[in-house]
């Protein structure tokens, strides 16, 4: 599918209102989720890692500085995109198979366009410029969720947290975010657009088919997150 996307493509001025509305569906269309679910990762894994280290020999400072980089490293990247795998991916796969069904790919083949370029292009492209972009939001928004949980309830001081932040920072943990944001992005865009693209039957088989979208791109994000930590952290 990708070889026939990329192989011949149409002019770009055809692409580029495609893109853009993706870039709003993808994007946009996904803000609130993405930022309602981020605060709350960040409360939680700040409050777990303060009862943890409660009891001690350990500065109290440390739970920033966990919270900062389990949220850089794992949880901003993989949660994000398992959200997105199940909001966008699925609305993907419907949107493609919506239009095989109706026969609206075939018309357009008939009209000499490369429909698998011009229908999963845009969003392949799309996912790859926003999906890292969300990632990069998640993890200031759960950053800051960690902060809210724990500083105004009396865990410890906004100094403490915020020395927990800046103390041991490598900057290679937010290449390794960006990188499997990239990998996850292309990984829920290409799945979600097989499954709808050459989606057959009724209405029955499209439902199977966003299904399958979701649960093979969330299996293949978890397997790519194992592989890229393996190679990066190696």
């Amino acid at each position: 599918m990708m070889k026939k996307t990329i192989s011949r493509p149409e002019n770009i001025r055809m692409y580029w209102k495609e893109t853009m509305r993706q870039m709003n569906d993808i994007g946009v269309g996904s803000l609130t989720i993405i930022m309602l679910i981020s605060v709350f990762i960040g409360a939680v894994t700040a409050v777990q890692f303060s009862y943890q280290l409660g009891s001690a020999m350990v500065p109290r400072y440390y739970v920033g500085y966990i919270v900062r980089d389990i949220t850089i490293i794992e949880l901003a990247p993989t949660i994000t995109c398992l959200v997105l795998a199940g909001k966008v991916g699925s609305n993907i796969a419907a949107e493609l198979g919506g239009m095989r069904q109706k026969e609206h790919i075939d018309a357009m083949e008939i009209m000499g366009i490369n429909t698998a370029s011009y229908l999963i292009l845009p969003k392949v492209i799309a996912a790859l410029f926003v999906v890292p972009l969300l990632v990069c939001l998640a993890a200031f928004v759960s950053i800051g969720g960690g902060y809210m949980a724990t500083v105004p309830t009396g865990y410890f001081t906004g100094p403490e947290y915020i020395q927990g932040l800046r103390s041991f920072f490598e900057p290679y943990n937010v290449f390794m975010m960006f990188v499997k944001a990239t990998v996850f992005g292309y990984i829920l865009t290409t799945v979600s657009c097989y499954m709808g693209y050459f989606v057959t039957g009724g209405s029955i088989e499209l439902g199977k088919a966003s299904t399958n979208a979701v649960v093979y791109s969330n299996i293949l994000i978890l397997l790519a997150d194992y592989v890229i930590a393996v190679i990066l952290t190696g």
